[in-house]
């Protein structure tokens, strides 16, 4: 078993719908989700392009996948993680917009967030206590001979190399696509996603992710708000 932190708009938000319906599957339920259409793309079309963020569900990675070190519990990492979120308040994030990374599309943030850099960081390095350390296997699957300089120092003193100067958020939509499918599909997924992209979103939750066995889907184990009880608003 391995978790993961992250953000992910709370089950009812219009974004988490429309996600969850573009990637076929809801994070929350683990349930498959019919694809949208009359967007451009068929179903079988979104289904295949959706492939490999469909098992990860929809959600930026703030700590990536690890497994319970052996002197820790499931409890413990609990009992930290509401304590974490409880002393974090809540702030407006830029506003999202579809994009490239690499050859994939998901969502990005307009421009860089000082406060969810720091957050991030935060998050990363006060729950590694949690974390076992990588196997040689696992270390392998990282392809760090592809890896920049500080990527693989990250990779050895973290178990992940995109933190910390490193890091980017991102909300995957799609696999990576071809020179001859990116067009079309960037479009019809902007299109798609444009209603729900007008308000800036709130970070106001961190979302503890878990995935029960290898190579099974990721779902939300536990949504937990930040700030004070008193100063928390209701989703």
């Amino acid at each position: 078993m391995r978790y993961s932190i992250c953000y992910t708009p709370s089950a009812r938000d219009p974004l988490t719908l429309a996600a969850s319906s573009w990637l076929g599957r809801s994070v929350y339920s683990g349930e498959a989700v019919e694809h949208p259409e009359g967007i451009g793309l068929s179903q079988s079309e979104i289904a295949f392009h959706t492939a490999l963020p469909r098992r990860n569900g929809f959600h930026a990675c703030l700590k990536a996948p690890f497994r319970l070190h052996p002197d820790v519990s499931e409890a413990m990492l609990l009992r930290e993680l509401m304590h974490f979120s409880g002393v974090v308040e809540p702030f407006a994030l830029p506003a999202l917009e579809v994009g490239r990374l690499g050859d994939c599309c998901g969502l990005m943030l307009s421009h860089q967030s000082v406060q969810l850099d720091q957050l991030a960081s935060l998050v990363m390095q006060n729950f590694d206590q949690f974390r076992a350390p990588l196997t040689e296997a696992e270390i392998d699957r990282m392809a760090p001979e592809r890896l920049s300089a500080p990527q693989f120092a990250n990779l050895y003193r973290w178990g992940d190399p995109h933190v910390l100067d490193e890091y980017r958020f991102y909300l995957p939509l799609t696999g990576p696509l071809s020179t001859h499918d990116r067009e079309r599909v960037q479009k019809a997924t902007s299109n798609y996603f444009s209603t729900y992209l007008v308000q800036p979103p709130v970070f106001s939750n961190l979302a503890l992710f878990v995935e029960r066995e290898q190579g099974a889907p990721l779902v939300v184990h536990s949504l937990h708000p930040m700030g004070r009880v008193s100063a928390r608003k209701i989703a």
